[in-house]
C-alpha cells in the first residue's frame, strides 16, 4: 500500500486543525490571495542568479503579461512557454514564482510564464486562446527573446498542464511554429467520463468540491469548442514528445496516464513518471519535503536533454512509478 511522503502527511495533518472555508463561499479575491501567500510561503527559496523581466505584450483581444526567466546561457537556449495551475480560476505569475526559476535554473533554458485570463471573468476558451496566442508570439519573437525557435516547449501544471497539452495539439499543423516539447505536470485533461482516481480520491490538497467549482467558474462544458478542454479524444498524431509527471495521492492521477497511454498509441514518443508518494500540487510546495527538490531535478534533467541542441527527442514509452 503507497503512503504519503511523510514531510508532507506531518504538513496535512498540521492542516487538518484549520476551518477550510467551502469552495466559492469566500470572495474570489480573497480565495486569489490566499493561494498565492500559501504557495510563496511554501516555496519561498528559489534558487539565485535568475534574471527575471516582465514584458506586455499587444493582442486583439488586449494586453497580455508574461515573465522571462533567464538562468543566464550565455548561446542561444531553448525556451519552455510556461502556464501555472489553479483550476483556470485561481494561481498567477507570482503564485509559481520560485517553481519557475527553479525550472530555468535547474533545466539550463529560459522559461516564459505567462500570466493568461482567468475564469469566471473570462470563462472558458479565453485561457487557452491566451496559451495559443503566447506561444505563437514565442516562436514568431525568437530573435528578441534570444532562443532557438527550433528547441521551443509547452509546459505547465494542473490545469496549465491542459494549456499546454491544448497547445500541442492545436499547433500540430502548423509547419512555422514545431514545438519540441511538452512537460504535463499532474495535467487536467478533463475527461468526458469520470476516472476512478477522481471519484475515490479526494484531496488531501485537490478535492472534489473544489474539482466542481472550478468547472462552474470556467463555463466550458457545452462550448463548442469543449474539445480543446477534453483532450481525451483529441487527435494527437503528429504532437510533440513529452513527458506526462502524475502524483499518487491526486485525483487526476489516472487521467494523465491515460493520456500518456492514448499519446504512444498514436505514435507519439513519451515518458510517464508517478511519484507515488507526494501529492497534488507538489512542484510549488518545494519547502515541504526534500522529495520535491529530487523531482525537479529529475525532471529538469529530461528537460534539459529535450531541449539540448540537436537532440535526439526520443524515450522510453514506458511508466515509472517512484
Amino acid at each position: 500500500m503507497r503512503e504519503l511522503d511523510p514531510a508532507f502527511q506531518a504538513f496535512f495533518q498540521r492542516q487538518a486543525a484549520t476551518v477550510r472555508p467551502a469552495p466559492g463561499s469566500l470572495p474570489l479575491s480573497a480565495v486569489r490571495a490566499g493561494y498565492r501567500a500559501q504557495r510563496q510561503g511554501l516555496n519561498a527559496n528559489p534558487p539565485a542568479g535568475i534574471s527575471v523581466r516582465d514584458l506586455v505584450i499587444s493582442r486583439d483581444a488586449g494586453q497580455l503579461v508574461v515573465r522571462l526567466y533567464d538562468p543566464g546561457v550565455r548561446v542561444l537556449s531553448g525556451l519552455l512557454v510556461y502556464f501555472h495551475g489553479g483550476g483556470f480560476v485561481i494561481g498567477d505569475l507570482e503564485s509559481h514564482d520560485a517553481h519557475c526559476r527553479r525550472l530555468a535554473s535547474a533545466a539550463g533554458c529560459k522559461v516564459l510564464a505567462v500570466d493568461y485570463r482567468l475564469a469566471p471573468e473570462h470563462p472558458f476558451p479565453a485561457a487557452h486562446d491566451d496559451a495559443v496566442w503566447a506561444t505563437r508570439w514565442a516562436f514568431d519573437h525568437a530573435a528578441e527573446l534570444e532562443i532557438d525557435p527550433g528547441r521551443i516547449a509547452v509546459g505547465g501544471d494542473s490545469a496549465g498542464g491542459n494549456l499546454a497539452a491544448s497547445v500541442a495539439v492545436g499547433l500540430i499543423g502548423d509547419p512555422s511554429r514545431r514545438l519540441a516539447f511538452q512537460l504535463l505536470l499532474y495535467p487536467g485533461l478533463w475527461p468526458e467520463e469520470e476516472t476512478t482516481s477522481r471519484r475515490e480520491l479526494d484531496g488531501p490538497v485537490l478535492t472534489r468540491a473544489g474539482l466542481a467549482w472550478f468547472d462552474q467558474c470556467l463555463k466550458a462544458q457545452g462550448h463548442p469548442q469543449v474539445h480543446r478542454l477534453n483532450l481525451e479524444r483529441a487527435d494527437v498524431i503528429g504532437a510533440p514528445p513529452g513527458l506526462i509527471v502524475t502524483a499518487g495521492f491526486d485525483p487526476l492521477k489516472d487521467e494523465g496516464r491515460d493520456y500518456a497511454v492514448r499519446l504512444r498509441e498514436a505514435g507519439v514518443a513519451v515518458q510517464h513518471i508517478e511519484y507515488q508518494s507526494l501529492p497534488h500540487d507538489f512542484f510549488v510546495m518545494a519547502d515541504i519535503s526534500p522529495a520535491v527538490f529530487s523531482a525537479v531535478a529529475e525532471i529538469a534533467g529530461i528537460l534539459q536533454s529535450a531541449l539540448a541542441d540537436g537532440a535526439c527527442r526520443r524515450f522510453n514509452d514506458a511508466t515509472v512509478e517512484k
